[in-house]
């Protein structure tokens, strides 16, 4: 079975016949039984899955010279029969001189088909007398590097297999096999990789739209799920723990920095309805503050707009939607000053990331709008097409002063999937060391390679990662260095800078985007808070929650949860409804008016904690020939209510006919837009009634009859004087003469000169007696519009004061 055409190198004359004589003995009652064997069953097993092979720790990971390889796992009977005379054994294979014949080999790690590889033998194994049926048993081997038999530098495969028996198949056959790589560099090498590695401080969204009234502003969470990822074994917590010793560059999301911060103060955890709950990880929020301060402090840190934008959503679906791009700008601009508030370091902002690094003209045309001129790209999407031989350096010019950092994608998806289990970890670090060291290996030109790997690793993912990267700072092919650095790179002219087509982004990546409609709410959002901040009085109380809140409805992190996204956005839509209805006229019933002038309060009401201004009240009639306003059919006032308090404005009305007429009252910011809803209510005018304008017209009537009165009773007098021959003088015009005695009315005695003046004072007495009646009668008059005092009380149309205390 030994396969000496896989082995570089070649085994002293005393090993050679060892093994060939140990292969001949073994091989003896495999013949005898295959005689009785029909000849259509193959000398290998038909069932490939007897025994499963588990390969929890390689050591060292990167053998050079003089080191001693221990390996240790698990093998466990799957079958139905237990395996007798069952030994583990090494296995090494031939040199893979290819970056795809590692990733080919890797696809099919327990392949008993496959290559099988020679193995070790000897004393570097590992024996058990029976394995039975679904037992596991641990086995851990170590050999000296040199008994290996490895050649020149390289990446060669390595497995562990499990060889035994059955008693359905009594012959000695390979029953399971994991295979792995074994990067091996004997000495360092004469050119070296310069390695970037991104090391991902990114979370969900956890903060809410919603802030206690108090001054602080408790911030209310959607969850404690925070908490949980910041305490000790939590999967941030362990991201900052392993990072710490390694040279890599950390990319930071704002938002994940500033909700931390907020747990450090008194903050609410969301509950059922409208119900919160204290959170209490006040301590551990603040620890984790401090280790992370501490390990960036002389660390590159870069940080990516704040909540972490979907720029592929918003390229693809928001940039159609009035507004969206500036969503994007705002998160970069409060990028910088939350990490310098937080972490007391200065971030670069300069580097855009999409999700995968999937890229297209639209998604780096969005990327670059808000200030980034390098967009980190994955090379499964920006491929090579010029047929280089080897993996070029990272950094790309793609025009417009614009570079595109070409991450790899073997090595940046090395650590996804499962790695819980430690055999799936190991693979993973094995399968990533080879495919650096053959990259290091394919020229001696001096490269920089960024690896860029899934932006929230498990902590599984994680403990992996980390342990790769120890490897490759302790190894001999790799050293390495800060993304800036990997960015300024000379380009390698041979590398391609072509864009992929719009077309050709990954269907699968579509499919989990933001959709035109998440955007046409945004936007709807941002209407509003534009609308409602005009009139605060402290409008950072608002808008800052909100903003902030705006820039989570765009994260990366709602990829995948369609569901959640679309709740967290109404919730947000629907908490800012609910603060610009704290703001609201009261509500009015019928109001009549006593009389044809009257004043009529409106009430605008304030359950806001800070005061309200720049509002107008407009109180409109819908019959301006009925009812008038202001002398119009419409009048506005100012409005300014402080927090919790309610304010009347007063408006004055005149009627000109009786009967109903309809009244709006509707809020106004001074730019012109409604604000809230309108209140309606009825006035109805009772005063001005037929028997009203009957006494009006008795009084005239009864002033033009007086009138006519004393007109006649001047004609008599006048006609009385002619009789007597005190006729007018040529003129035509009476004669001023002495007084006459005027004719003693008809029925009216004299008594002599006594009399006389009685007799003379009667008509001064009558002309008395009817003014005073007309006095009677106009005290009786309706008022005119013209009369300085209303029937109904005087009431002042201006503001009334700061306005009354609501009871809250």
């Amino acid at each position: 079975m030994a396969e000496a055409a896989d082995i570089q190198g070649t085994p002293s004359p005393a090993r050679r016949w060892l093994r060939r004589t140990g292969a001949l003995l073994a091989g003896a009652p495999l013949l005898a039984a295959l005689v009785q064997l029909p000849a259509a069953v193959p000398a290998q097993a038909a069932d490939s899955d007897t025994v499963s092979v588990a390969l929890d720790s390689l050591s060292p990971s990167a053998p050079t010279d003089g080191d001693t390889l221990t390996v240790s796992g698990t093998v466990t009977n799957n079958g139905k029969q237990a395996v007798t005379d069952a030994h583990v054994d090494l296995r090494v294979g031939s040199q893979l001189s290819t970056r795809s014949a590692i990733g080919s080999a890797a696809r099919h790690p327990d392949d008993l088909n496959a290559s099988l590889g020679t193995a070790i033998g000897g004393k570097y194994t590992e024996d058990f007398d029976s394995l039975a049926p679904g037992v596991a048993e641990h086995f851990s081997i170590s050999v000296p590097v040199d008994q290996l038999d490895l050649g020149q530098d390289g990446v060669y495969p390595f497995g562990v297999s499990l060889s035994g028996q059955t008693s359905a198949q009594p012959w000695e056959q390979v029953l399971g096999i994991q295979r792995t790589f074994l990067p091996w560099q004997s000495s360092e090498a004469d050119t070296r990789t310069r390695t970037t590695y991104l090391w991902p401080l990114i979370s969900t969204v956890h903060v809410t739209a919603k802030t206690g009234a108090g001054e602080l502003q408790t911030p209310v969470f959607l969850d404690d799920d925070l908490a949980k990822e910041i305490s000790p074994g939590g999967r941030l917590a362990q991201m900052l723990a392993l990072g710490k010793d390694l040279d890599v560059t950390w990319v930071i999301d704002p938002d994940l920095l500033a909700s931390v911060d907020a747990m450090t103060r008194s903050y609410r955890i969301q509950g059922a309805g409208d119900s919160t709950t204290a959170g209490t990880h006040q301590a551990v929020a603040k620890q984790f503050l401090a280790d992370l301060q501490d390990t960036v402090a002389d660390k590159e840190v870069v940080a990516l707009p704040f909540a972490d934008p979907d720029l592929a959503s918003l390229a693809h679906n928001g940039t159609s939607v009035t507004g969206s791009l500036s969503h994007l700008k705002d998160a970069t601009d409060v990028a910088a000053t939350t990490v310098e508030t937080v972490l007391h370091v200065t971030p670069s902002t300069d580097f855009a990331w999409p999700v995968n690094g999937a890229v297209d003209p639209s998604i780096i045309k969005v990327a670059t709008s808000a200030g980034a001129d390098k967009v980190i790209a994955r090379s499964d999407s920006l491929q090579e097409t010029g047929g280089l031989p080897y993996t070029p350096s990272a950094a790309r010019p793609i025009g417009g002063g614009t570079t595109a950092v070409v991450a790899d994608a073997r090595l940046s998806t090395a650590f996804q999937g499962d790695l819980t289990k430690a055999d799936a970890a190991t693979l993973a670090v094995q399968q990533f060391l080879a495919q650096s060291l053959a990259l290091n290996t394919q020229t001696d030109k001096e490269r920089s390679i960024v690896v860029a790997p899934q932006r929230m690793p498990s902590a599984s993912q994680a403990q992996a990662m980390a342990t790769a990267i120890t490897v490759l700072q302790d190894g001999n092919w790799s050293q390495s260095q800060d993304l800036a650095a990997a960015a300024k790179a000379k380009p390698d002219p041979g590398a391609t800078t072509k864009i992929p087509s719009s077309s050709a982004y990954p269907s699968a990546l579509r499919k989990q985007q933001l959709p035109r409609t998440a955007f046409e709410q945004i936007a709807r959002t941002q209407d509003k808070l534009d609308n409602f901040q005009v009139i605060l009085t402290n409008q950072s109380r608002v808008v800052t929650p909100f903003g902030r809140a705006i820039n989570r409805e765009m994260s990366t992190s709602w990829r995948g949860r369609g569901s959640e996204a679309d709740s967290f956005r109404t919730g947000v839509e629907s908490w800012l409804d609910s603060l610009i209805g704290q703001v609201k006229l009261i509500d009015k019933s019928e109001t009549k008016l006593s009389g044809r002038s009257a004043t009529i309060p409106v009430t605008v009401q304030n359950n806001l904690v800070q005061g309200v201004d720049h509002l107008v009240l407009r109180l409109t009639s819908t019959m301006p020939t009925r009812l008038e306003i202001g002398g119009k059919a419409y009048y506005e006032q100012p409005v300014e209510v402080s927090g919790g308090h309610t304010q009347s404005v007063k408006f004055s009305t005149s009627a000109n006919a009786n009967g109903r007429v309809e009244v709006i009252a509707q809020l106004y910011t001074e730019d012109g837009q409604e604000y809230g809803d309108p209140v309606r209510f009825d006035v109805k005018v009772t005063e001005v009634t037929p028997t009203v304008m009957l006494v009006i017209g008795g009084g005239v009537l009864l002033l033009v009859l007086a009138g006519f009165r004393m007109y006649t009773q001047r004609k008599r007098a006048a006609a009385r004087r002619a009789e007597e021959g005190d006729g007018p003088d040529e003129t035509g015009e009476d004669t001023p003469e002495a007084p006459q005695t005027p004719e003693t009315p008809e029925g009216l005695e004299t008594d002599g000169p006594e009399d006389t003046g009685r007799a003379g004072n009667s008509h001064a007495d009558e002309d008395r007696l009817q003014e005073e009646s007309v006095a009677r009668s106009g005290a009786d008059d309706p008022e005119q519009p013209s009369d300085p005092t209303p029937d109904t009380a005087s009431e002042s149309a201006d503001p009334s004061g700061t306005g009354e205390r609501v009871d809250r």
